[in-house]
């Protein structure tokens, strides 16, 4: 028994236990949220807007805010065919979220107010309406205090509405560079970093792909969405950040079969645009996308299978999916029948019944379509040659139209441009009046291409020649004029070469070059390992040799070998092996290049590696390690199964280069062992190669019938065995005296790819010579075979004269400057140029 003072503490303690537990449960009964309850066992829109509907007056800011993240997560799981946001926002209950949310701003919290904003944005509610323009007004005066997920998803919905270079984004690019070290989670780093882009710094992109690069090791394997925004920022930021791409290509490889068509489809544009290959991602993303075929059965899933699997799909597959076009061609809407017109022109489609279909659709939309569309839509029905010359007329009403209204140079230059090649081919006072009111404004490429579209009008307006050509040439002086001022004003070297990426055309190379040339001289300091790759393709793409400035390009890459990437090596030779310059200390940047990129070449892409080895044989270099590694029977099997997936320019030049790669192993290496295996090929080539010659050509041929005693002592477009083309060939005999090609034994080149003599049908046959006799190889050099500048002789034909000289042949060369100079301009002197170049020239 307890004892009184003991009964009455547990009397007091109960009592108090009592009084707890009755507080508890009435706070637990005034938390209970019925409305909200109501909300989260909702599952369609129908009975979410009956809650809506039955609880305006109780609706609170937590309720609002649920209900319309609800409502985006309906229309999110739904594929896109299903999806209805139009339809949802003209319910009467949808305006009332709107209107409740737009009066409880201020309530919101933090998360709560960008996660409103975000929904909102995604069930299609205009920028400029009222609600989402006081959403982010509020949330930009909360800017500072928002934590990093809220900031990144605000960043997102920034982008969304178009204002990546707004002073509003200008402050978060600020907050993301003090804050950068705090961000752990990929999602968020990737997400601000693609929405930034547009403002980002070179140190802050590099301190961001840095940072990427450390939690790209920490994300979950199957992120593949902050791998995508990831490579997306690389594109974005035309950085081609090798290890990095390498990293974000594993994480989607071990994902790809959950990948649709979508998704394979971004990743695989991102990598083009990067000009980034990976043999095992395109094997694998060719083989899902075959997987996909049978279930891509809609417009909308069909037309980005159609996108991702043409250019790599076999000619029997793209029948396939052409076929399927066909049947879907009346449910596709413009912008589907856009892209699959595109995509036809890319893979050379001649697939007419499919291309009507597609143009008739199109024509039903055309009032639906941006400026830039039109133009897509022109130029692409051209490059098909698609005959219907009252839809182009529909087409070039419109693009006037466009081009009248448009204030962007771009946009201006890309109309012009188009409507250049349409009828009537004349300039048109729209046209003269818009180009001027903002050539001032237009970038190098964008007056190239200008320069281009008056070319153009020059060439086929009648009325040049007559009286109306002062017009044509008052813009080409505008547009020399705008040039030199905008090489005059560079001083960033990244920007300068950013701007030179796509410049090209006959315009560019006789006024600008020389200037631009000078222009990267003035800022040769500021070559970097970084910007030393997009230096060397213009200049390898340029022609133009410039020693100084090439000296210091190989000083830079034999200082910082290290941090240059091996796959990048390949455009670092570039200039120097096209353009057969060594500089000094040449066989140093060889050496450090080769050692390089070694060890590395099994993760190279196969093409790059051919490439790359081709660039090395015009240099008269060839790494025993590499060129075993490219003709063994593995690597050429997966270059094979890669060509099949490549672009039909970059498919057609990768075998070409293969050929010519496998010829100057043969010649200049036997003792590699490689045989010649493209007899097969080159005579495919030889029989779609046009064998008309120039006038030029025609002229040497006379004077050589006289110079060499007749017709019969010399041949015209001789084959060599490995297939090398002759403009002209003579046999001399021990005295010099010339031979008549007749009752000679043939040459040939046998199975093993050495050269043997006897009788064969080989159109490659040369013929057998008597003792001390010598052939003579005449080759008449264009301007292809000289630096654009100078006389100095470019690598290619350097190597072609190494290969025939190596065949037997003395190698008579004829200049195109020295033919057509001013002393040679009678016949007597050029017969005596020639006796001088095949009697008098020394071995």
């Amino acid at each position: 028994m307890l004892n009184p003072r003991s009964r009455d503490m547990f009397r007091l303690r109960v009592r108090l236990s009592s009084s707890c537990l009755r507080r508890l449960l009435h706070q637990g009964t005034a938390t209970c949220d019925p409305v909200l309850d109501q909300i989260k066992l909702c599952s369609v829109e129908d009975t979410l807007f009956d809650v809506v509907g039955k609880n305006k007056a109780k609706l609170t800011v937590d309720h609002v805010s649920f209900a319309v993240k609800m409502l985006w997560k309906y229309q999110k799981e739904r594929p896109e065919l299903l999806r209805t946001q139009d339809l949802l926002k003209d319910h009467p209950q949808f305006l009332t979220l709107r209107v409740l949310a737009e009066n409880k701003i201020t309530l919101m919290d933090d998360i709560t107010l960008v996660d409103t904003l975000y929904s909102f944005l995604r069930l299609n509610v205009e920028p400029h309406d009222s609600l989402i323009q006081q959403l982010v007004s509020e949330a930009w005066r909360r800017l500072d205090s928002l934590p990093m997920s809220a900031l990144s998803k605000f960043s997102n919905c920034l982008s969304d509405q178009h204002l990546q270079l707004s002073p509003l984004m200008g402050q978060i690019v600020d907050i993301v560079d003090q804050r950068l070290s705090s961000i752990d989670d990929a999602r968020i780093l990737t997400t601000l970093s693609v929405s930034i882009c547009s403002l980002v710094s070179p140190r802050l992109r590099d301190a961001l792909i840095d940072r990427a690069d450390l939690l790209l090791d920490t994300m979950e394997p199957t992120n593949n969405n902050s791998a995508r925004r990831i490579v997306q920022f690389l594109r974005n930021m035309k950085c081609s950040h090798r290890p990095l791409l390498e990293k974000c290509n594993r994480v989607l490889l071990s994902n790809i079969d959950k990948l649709n068509a979508e998704n394979l489809g971004i990743f695989l544009g991102l990598y083009q645009a990067l000009q980034f290959n990976n043999y095992d991602l395109t094997l694998a993303a060719k083989k899902r996308l075959l997987e996909l075929m049978d279930c891509s059965t809609d417009p909308i899933s069909f037309t980005r299978l159609f996108v991702a699997l043409a250019p790599m799909a076999s000619a029997e597959t793209r029948e396939q999916l052409e076929n399927t076009a066909i049947l879907l061609a009346e449910d596709f809407n413009g912008q589907q029948a856009l892209i699959i017109l595109e995509m036809l022109e890319d893979t050379k489609s001649r697939n007419l019944s499919l291309i009507h279909r597609i143009v008739s659709v199109i024509r039903r939309n055309l009032h639906v379509y941006r400026a830039v569309d039109v133009a897509r839509i022109t130029q692409t029905l051209l490059y098909l040659q698609y005959q219907n010359p009252e839809l182009l007329r529909e087409l070039r009403t419109i693009l006037l139209n466009y081009l009248q209204r448009s204030i962007f140079p771009g946009e201006v230059t890309m109309l012009t441009r188009v409507i250049s090649t349409l009828p009537p081919a004349r300039l048109e006072d729209v046209v003269t009046l818009r180009v001027d009111a903002v050539v001032a404004q237009c970038n190098l490429r964008e007056l190239s291409i200008l320069s281009l579209a008056v070319a153009k009008w020059v060439r086929s307006d009648s009325s040049y020649y007559h009286s109306n050509h002062s017009k044509y040439v008052r813009m080409m002086q505008t547009l020399n004029s705008c040039g030199h001022e905008r090489l005059q004003a560079a001083d960033n070297l990244d920007l300068f070469l950013e701007e030179l990426r796509f410049v090209s055309g006959e315009w560019f190379e006789e006024m600008m070059l020389e200037e631009t040339i000078d222009t990267l001289l003035r800022m040769k300091d500021q070559i970097n390992w970084k910007n030393l790759g997009d230096l060397g393709v213009f200049i390898s793409k340029s022609k133009y040799l410039c020693p100084p400035l090439m000296d210091h390009m190989a000083s830079v890459a034999v200082k910082d070998i290290e941090k240059i990437d091996p796959w990048s090596v390949y455009v670092v030779l570039l200039p120097f092996s096209v353009l057969n310059y060594f500089p000094v200390g040449a066989e140093e940047l060889y050496d450090v290049c080769i050692q390089r990129f070694t060890p590395h070449m099994s993760f190279f892409a196969p093409h790059l590696l051919v490439l790359l080895g081709y660039s090395l044989a015009l240099a008269d270099s060839f790494p025993e390690e590499l060129i075993k590694e490219i003709f063994s029977i593995d690597f050429l099997r997966k270059l094979d199964a890669q060509i099949e997936t490549l672009p039909h320019v970059l498919k057609i030049r990768t075998r070409m280069r293969l050929m010519e790669l496998n010829r100057a192993v043969c010649l200049e290496c036997p003792e590699y062992q490689v045989p010649w295996f493209h007899e097969e090929y080159c005579q495919n080539l030889q029989r779609k190669a046009n064998g008309s010659i120039t006038s030029v050509q025609q002229q040497i041929h006379k004077m050589l019938a006289e110079v060499l005693g007749h017709i019969d002592c010399v041949q015209v477009a001789t084959v060599t065995p490995y297939f090398y083309s002759l403009d002209f060939e003579c046999i001399l005999d021990k005295n010099l005296q010339p031979l008549p090609y007749k009752k000679l034994s043939t040459l040939h080149v046998s199975d093993g790819g050495k050269i043997q003599w006897g009788s064969s049908s080989l159109e490659s046959a040369t013929l057998e010579l008597p003792p001390g006799a010598q052939r003579v190889a005449i080759d008449f050099m264009d301007s292809r075979s000289f630096c654009k500048n100078s006389h100095h002789i470019k690598g290619d034909a350097l190597m072609r004269r190494r290969h025939l000289e190596i065949l037997g042949y003395r190698v008579v060369q004829i200049p195109h400057f020295e033919w057509n100079s001013m002393e040679l301009s009678t016949k007597e002197a050029w017969e005596d140029y020639l006796k001088k170049k095949i009697f008098l020239q020394t071995v």
